[in-house]
């Protein structure tokens, strides 16, 4: 369904704000800097009439004296006196979940950043939606100012999607790209990320690819219609990656970069997140620092690439602005691109099933017919090597002796996931390796 209602100057769309952090704050600027900009596109002005926060008396960069006071974001949302509730506080219960609802219950529409409830409650919140026939708008949940679910869920209507991936969390980004530029460790990379502020004092939501995964859950379920399914995706972090994985793939002429990948096989639809090998040629390598990118594989269009910043203030408020600029409108899109009664419930496949190449690096005992061994154990279950690489340099090596090891680098052609895990567990059976394999996915096209 998606209806335009009629709309005049004099009826005004009252906002009531939820969180007025730094996004929420940027969104209060945005509306006032934009107010006879948005009144001209939309037809009606836009007006922030009451607000939310956990604290009154905060430092906020913007005057909140003008606006009615809720100290319970719930009674805000239940208010009479707005039109459109807008969701900022964050988490996936508590508050913020009960104050959308109730939002939603008051038949009032929904703007909201906030993956986290729409990666566990996103599927009961469309429902509410639909069957009260009100917007639930979430374009600043995944990829901040990137305009990615608009992208997916109407831009590219005309198209069957094969694959999306991308680069979801700037905080990953930041590590990878500074470790590989300036040769700095990960515990290095995370302290200066930590105290520019790109990563929270526990960073674990972030590297352990946790926020990825919420915000590709979202992107999956656009992409091809499916429930949105968190629980299915196989999460991955970057805290193995090392000086020695970013060297060895810039040899190879790849980078490495955290991913969400969702991709549509004959077998059904992946769902994964995890540190991935990308060809340096590739749109998605060039993307460095804090910065995010999506990619679309697509029958008509091919390859997309959309890149820009997916946090911060400014960015987060104007992905905020554009969906309540919608509404305004009176566009109301189902949420999720579908009827929540016409996404697809069907599994997702399980990460055994996967099948591509893999970079594999091993810290091998240095003694006779070690490396003729662990080829066996690959050929065993019909794995191709692509290339097996020592990395010890002529000159360095000590003479052999108990306990020298020696770095080793396996590319390998396509497989599947079970297929290698079963080979290293044999290889770590036989004895010849010190250390637990280093083992990472590579994405061709």
């Amino acid at each position: 369904m998606h209806f335009r209602g009629h709309t005049t100057m004099s009826s005004p769309l009252r906002v009531g704000l939820a969180g007025v952090g730094t996004v929420g704050a940027s969104v209060v600027t945005l509306l006032e800097r934009q107010r006879a900009a948005l009144a001209s596109r939309t037809g009606r002005s836009i007006e922030v009439t009451a607000i939310s926060a956990r604290e009154r008396g905060r430092e906020r960069g913007v005057e909140i004296e003008g606006f009615a006071w809720f100290d319970d974001p719930v009674a805000l949302a239940a208010s009479p006196d707005i039109d459109l509730f807008v969701e900022l506080i964050g988490g996936d219960e508590g508050p913020a979940r009960q104050a959308v609802e109730t939002a939603l219950g008051a038949r009032k529409p929904v703007v909201t950043a906030n993956k986290a409830l729409l990666a566990k409650h996103g599927m009961a919140l469309a429902a509410l939606a639909e069957k009260q026939h009100v917007a639930l708008a979430f374009e600043a949940s995944v990829a901040g100012g990137i305009p990615i679910v608009k992208t997916l869920r109407e831009g590219l209507a005309g198209n069957e999607i094969r694959r999306v991936y991308g680069i979801l969390n700037g905080t990953c980004n930041y590590i990878l790209s500074r470790m590989e530029l300036e040769k700095l460790s990960f515990e290095q990379c995370l302290s200066e990320a930590q105290r520019l502020g790109y990563a929270e004092a526990d960073p674990t939501f972030d590297i352990g690819g946790f926020d990825a995964a919420h915000k590709l859950a979202i992107l999956s379920s656009l992409a091809f219609g499916t429930a949105v399914d968190a629980g299915a995706i196989h999460v991955e972090g970057i805290q193995s990656i090392s000086l020695a994985d970013l060297e060895s793939a810039d040899e190879l002429g790849y980078r490495i970069k955290l991913l969400g990948v969702a991709e549509r096989s004959e077998h059904g639809i992946e769902q994964r997140v995890h540190p991935t090998m990308v060809l340096k040629s590739s749109a998605i390598a060039q993307v460095m620092g804090v910065t995010n990118a999506v990619t679309i594989d697509a029958d008509a269009v091919e390859e997309l690439t959309l890149v820009g910043p997916g946090a911060g203030g400014g960015a987060t408020a104007s992905a905020v602005v554009a969906d309540i600029a919608d509404i305004a409108r009176g566009i109301r899109s189902p949420p999720f691109g579908l009827p929540v009664a016409s996404l697809d419930h069907s599994a997702r496949l399980p990460m055994q099933r996967h099948e591509g190449g893999y970079y594999v690096r091993l810290s091998v005992h240095d003694r006779p017919g070690a490396l003729a061994a662990i080829a066996t154990r690959m050929a065993e279950r019909l794995i191709s090597l692509e290339s097996i690489v020592q990395r010890s340099k002529p000159g360095k090596r000590s003479p052999v002796s108990a306990g020298t090891t020696v770095p080793v680098v396996l590319i390998t052609y396509a497989t599947t996931e079970t297929l290698i895990r079963e080979a290293l567990a044999a290889v770590v059976a036989d004895g010849y390796i010190a250390e637990r394999p280093q083992v990472i996915r590579i994405e061709r096209d």
